[in-house]
């Protein structure tokens, strides 16, 4: 007896939804091993977060505002995981963005009150995209893995960030490592009596413009080309050293716009930790979202309203570091059962199969 693994190739979209679902349903199932480990029900958890998330239009809008962050990191490394880049940078690039941002905000009083947000939103895509391009040129020039570097780079944004909040930058007038808070005509403004602000809308604008990309242009088509093959796509002459740059310059550019966001619409002032993992959070969101940007849009909702949950279920003794091993336990769920998914054992028979030789003979 012999087992073959045979790839099945067309399998309809909803038998992928079904296996998704399937597999988040086990990620919450082991989770709930350890939600009994603090003597609680895992179905009444699990029923207060989804709750508290999506129940009411607060917890609704409270799970978008919490979302956006994870929206522009996960369509920012989506853009580079496209072209087969590992951007595991949107950590740092997001922070750089922050700094960026508060710094418009905070210290170039020449720009008129008008133009102060659209300065924010361009000074923060330029500062993601420089830490981009900085991280990604090793490779396009001399082959150096881009994941080390992208990587290593989160640490010095992140500690960049810190001596500004600890040292020039930092309020003295609470003492805390923070910057004082930005002027009022650079904050965004919430929509509809809610906390929701325009930082969404950047969001789906960027999910049009990557789709539309990808889908309809030479550019896009050639991006997708460069990823199957890059040898064959030097042959061909698709400029591949002007192509990596160009999507790392996006992706960072995006993952920057997330600072902007967080600073003009959330907390409106500097501070230490300011992307507080929302870089490596959105990485999982582009996984399970197969680098689809609208479905980035709403795992990144889904995942907003764990975070959102997550708080809730701490009045009954539930740490909040339960969310993240959800997020992380799904992650795995998926790509696990998207393998299992993909692939078909057929046991045969040894009879069948030297049959099977011979008549090839």
């Amino acid at each position: 007896m012999k087992i073959l693994v045979q790839k099945q190739d067309n399998v309809s979209s909803s038998k992928r939804i079904i296996n998704v679902l399937v597999c988040i349903l086990l990620a919450m199932a082991f989770c709930a091993i350890f939600i009994f480990g603090y003597g609680e029900n895992p179905l009444l958890v699990y029923q207060k977060m989804l709750f508290t998330a999506f129940g009411s239009l607060r917890g609704i809008s409270n799970s978008i505002v919490y979302a956006i962050p994870l929206m522009l990191c996960g369509l920012g490394v989506s853009v580079a995981f496209k072209m087969g880049i590992n951007n595991i940078g949107a950590e740092g690039q997001y922070t750089m963005g922050a700094f960026a941002a508060a710094g418009v905000a905070l210290y170039c009083d020449f720009i008129p009150q008008n133009l102060v947000i659209p300065m924010m939103i361009l000074a923060s895509f330029a500062a993601g995209a420089t830490w981009g391009v900085i991280a990604i040129i090793p490779k396009a020039l001399w082959g150096v893995n881009e994941t080390i570097v992208t990587l290593m780079m989160n640490y010095i944004a992140i500690l960049f960030v810190d001596y500004l909040c600890f040292g020039p930058w930092i309020d003295k007038e609470i003492n805390l490592p923070v910057s004082k808070t930005i002027p009022d005509y650079a904050k965004l403004k919430n929509f509809f009596g809610t906390n929701i602000n325009a930082g969404v809308l950047i969001a789906i604008i960027c999910a049009v413009i990557i789709y539309v990309f990808f889908k309809y242009t030479a550019a896009g088509y050639q991006i997708k080309v460069i990823s199957k093959n890059i040898n064959s796509a030097q042959y061909a002459g698709l400029g591949v050293v002007k192509k990596i740059i160009l999507v790392m310059l996006v992706s960072g550019g995006i993952a920057g716009m997330t600072g902007f966001a967080q600073i003009s619409g959330q907390v409106y002032k500097l501070q230490t930790g300011i992307a507080n993992n929302a870089g490596f959070t959105g990485i999982v969101i582009a996984y399970l979202s197969k680098f689809n940007p609208f479905v980035v849009l709403l795992v990144s909702v889904f995942f907003g309203g764990l975070t959102i949950g997550g708080f809730s279920v701490q009045t009954m003794g539930i740490p909040p570091q339960v969310v993240t091993m959800l997020q992380g336990a799904i992650l795995i769920f998926v790509l696990g059962g998207e393998l299992v998914f993909k692939y078909k054992l057929t046991f045969v028979k040894n009879s069948k199969i030297k049959k099977e030789i011979k008549e090839m003979v």
